[in-house]
């Protein structure tokens, strides 16, 4: 057994947040929760880690990044999707046709995810296999969880492209070797509808399905992106039904942004529990717009943070949520209070919890689970002028955290960090 002491803090719920003062966690031998106890045991036999007067909080979950934009961060932030995808992005991520370039972004993006928090991801590659499987290892290495697509695109860009047959061969060698990992896993990834012919994307699907694969892509993210949709595929009356006419909108899907989603898509998320991935640095550094994120939830839509990079400029998880806020108080100030702003605690929430549910956890510190966990010492902060409750201390910490104040990361039930 082990024991965890330190001031428990975690959001169970959209606008709930638990606050146990020198309470602590108990753990199985595996790292499997136990009990949440508000007060420990005076002595037991379990193995201890006493954290004092830290904040033990549940990791974050990134729901949306691309892995070879890791380079590119702050690049091209004055130009809109389709041109700084033609100028910059397509062009990094052709780099990744080489293996050793592949080992050392991604190593040093799998060191920098762990030790800032972000335990769990669902991240897209390259349309590159070997590049793909590297980062995988990398990541499993490292002690991040989560799953990893291998990018399909067989229309589009010069400088990044596969043939039809290409893409398809090249899908079925990723996924056959995927085999041997055991904390990452593969989803497949149309980039998005302008990459993929209907041809492959109707492969895609039948792959979903006779596999049991989940699948992640991009949705209503830009007016730009979403009028050339309409031009290549009339046949569809939105941007949804590009993916649900090829089986790929489906239960736990992951679509990153819907900016633009009216009501009529919103609803074909909420029938299908399609899960929309929120990206508001990235949004904004390019935009797009911002997404209405307080309807979404009003609505009962699945919505979860991801940073984007590197359309969004913040790797850092803390960030994502702060800057989720931020935008959030921005459509409130465009909507006359209508979409209320999120506050800490609903922001931490969909940066941790309904990000860990979507790879089957209760969220939180939930009995029965891994242990997916920070250890936050704020003690170095600017010394307030006051005692701080607890919740006052996390809320300080979620927008001043950095590296230098994670003590330790637990991820799967594992102590990967500190």
């Amino acid at each position: 057994m082990k024991l965890i002491k330190g001031n428990i803090v975690y959001a169970p719920a959209l606008g709930k947040l638990v606050t146990l003062e020198r309470g602590a966690l108990m753990l199985s031998d595996d790292g499997t929760v136990t009990d949440v106890l508000a007060v420990p045991p005076e002595s037991c036999e379990a193995e201890v880690y006493d954290y004092g007067e830290a904040l033990v909080m549940p990791s974050f979950a990134d729901m949306h990044l691309h892995a070879p934009q890791y380079p590119m961060l702050g690049m091209g932030m004055d130009l809109p999707l389709m041109d700084w995808l033609n100028t910059y992005t397509f062009k990094t991520e052709a780099r990744f046709a080489d293996t050793d370039y592949a080992r050392s972004v991604y190593r040093a993006l799998a060191k920098d995810l762990i030790t800032g928090g972000t335990t769990r991801v669902c991240m897209f590659s390259s349309l590159h296999t070997d590049a793909t499987l590297i980062l995988m290892e990398e990541l499993e290495r490292a002690g991040v969880t989560g799953c990893v697509g291998k990018v399909n695109m067989d229309r589009g860009s010069e400088a990044l492209r596969e043939t039809t047959e290409q893409s398809k061969s090249e899908t079925l060698r990723w996924l056959d070797s995927c085999d041997g990992f055991r904390y990452i896993k593969p989803i497949l990834t149309p980039r998005f509808t302008p990459s993929c012919t209907d041809e492959l994307m109707a492969w895609l699907g039948k792959l979903a399905e006779e596999r049991g694969l989940r699948v992640q892509s991009h949705l209503s993210e830009n007016l730009d992106e979403m009028a050339l949709v309409r031009r290549l595929c009339p046949d569809c009356g939105q941007y949804w039904e590009t993916y649900a006419k090829h089986g790929l909108w489906k239960d736990h899907t992951v679509m990153a942004h819907c900016v633009h989603s009216d009501e009529r898509e919103r609803e074909a998320l909420l029938k299908h529990n399609v899960a929309v991935a929120h990206c508001a640095d990235s949004n904004i550094n390019i935009c797009s717009g911002i997404a209405p994120v307080r309807t979404l939830l009003r609505e009962g839509v699945w919505v979860t943070l991801g940073s984007d990079i590197a359309g969004g400029a913040q790797l850092a998880m803390n960030n994502v949520i702060t800057m989720s806020i931020r935008a959030s108080k921005m459509r409130a100030v465009q909507t006359d209070g209508r979409d209320a702003f999120l506050g800490v605690d609903e922001a931490y929430y969909l940066g941790s919890t309904a990000g860990h549910r979507w790879f089957g956890a209760d969220g939180g510190f939930a009995r029965g689970e891994a242990l997916h966990a920070i250890v936050l010492d704020d003690s170095a902060l600017p010394e307030p002028v006051c005692t701080l409750t607890l919740r006052e201390r996390f809320e300080r910490s979620i927008y001043l955290m950095d590296k230098s104040t994670i003590k330790a990361v637990w991820s799967e039930g594992r102590k990967v960090v500190g």
